[in-house]
């Protein structure tokens, strides 16, 4: 759909969307003609735009209008609820459009795993801005003029943070999606989507576990979940006392003799991070039982790689030819 959309130079805002449906909704009885509409924006301003050669496409192809073969429109029902507010009107209006996307091959290429990362400090998902790039500059409008992104509050990082009203609908529409596609094509096979399984189920354990351990402390956040490249799992506190996230915790799930694989971005994070930096290992075969508590190492930079009681071995090698 978004390819469809790529051309135009205006996709609506939501002035432009609230005044043309109402239009449709209060003069129900009289058939609107795209010609109509395109009378009622004539020579006119709407949120600083003249041109809207892409909204009644856009609003037709997410079927909150139906534009007939004679070129009548109509009003699907399900919006008119919603007219009573601007508001109203785009918290619906954005529902159907992440609800029709998220079948849209671009829209994920946009919203994937190599694009999102998550703002511990903001404690909101955030977007890289090459991630629209000038072949979608339309939708990232869209997005900005319906408040779903806004611009990150450190304009150099170059970045969007995701609108925390809209957190449940990406939960519910983007991420999935995200998680999907973070095992690669070739790596689609039975053993590794069961690790992945495991993994996550040690993620939401800790997540929880951390909740109690805090008395629901807020601002405890499961980064992984949106990124897989920051170096760790969870961001949390030390102490329910802490006013930053101070606590960044890499989690690991095992069965039998405690072990993990450690990436090197996780071992440079690790080294990085210090004292705040904590490794929990999760036995899976112990985590329905009551009383269960996570290994809890604390900087293993420090505390494994130089401790004898851990056995280390490289899996791989970088071989690279010296010039």
């Amino acid at each position: 759909m978004l390819k469809d959309l790529r051309t135009f130079d205006n996709l609506g805002t939501p002035q432009y969307f609230f005044e043309l449906f109402n239009s449709l909704n209060k003069n129900n009885n009289i058939l609107w003609n795209i010609k109509d509409i395109e009378k009622l924006f004539h020579n006119r301003i709407v949120s600083g735009r003249s041109v809207f050669d892409g909204c009644i496409l856009l609003a037709n192809k997410i079927e909150i209008i139906n534009v007939l073969d004679n070129g009548n429109i109509l009003l699907n029902d399900t919006i008119k609820r919603y007219l009573f507010s601007e508001k109203q009107m785009c918290d619906k209006f954005v529902e159907t459009l992440f609800l029709i996307l998220k079948e849209d091959i671009d829209f994920h290429e946009i919203f994937s795993s190599k694009n999102i990362s998550y703002d511990i400090i903001y404690h909101s998902i955030q977007i890289n801005n090459s991630a629209f790039g000038f072949k979608y500059a339309n939708f990232k409008q869209l997005l900005l003029d319906f408040d779903v992104i806004r611009i990150h509050p450190t304009p150099e990082l170059k970045k969007f943070i995701l609108n925390s009203r809209y957190k449940k609908l990406f939960d519910k529409t983007v991420l999935p999606e995200i998680k999907k596609r973070k095992i690669g094509v070739l790596e689609l096979k039975e053993l590794l989507e069961q690790q992945q399984i495991f993994g996550e189920e040690a993620e939401k354990y800790v997540l929880n576990y951390e909740k109690e351990r805090l008395d629901n402390k807020e601002g405890i956040d499961w980064v992984a979940e949106y990124s897989i490249a920051e170096g760790y799992d969870i961001s949390s506190f030390e102490t329910i006392n802490s006013i930053s996230n101070d606590r960044f915790i890499e989690v690991k799930s095992y069965s039998g003799n405690p072990y993990f694989f450690w990436s090197r971005n996780e071992v440079d994070i690790s080294r990085i991070k210090g004292e705040s930096y904590f490794l929990y290992l999760i036995d899976r075969s112990q985590l329905n039982k009551d009383g269960y508590k996570p290994l809890i190492i604390q900087n293993p930079f420090k505390n494994i790689l130089s401790n004898i009681d851990w056995d280390k071995q490289v899996e791989k090698y970088k071989i690279e030819l010296n010039r």
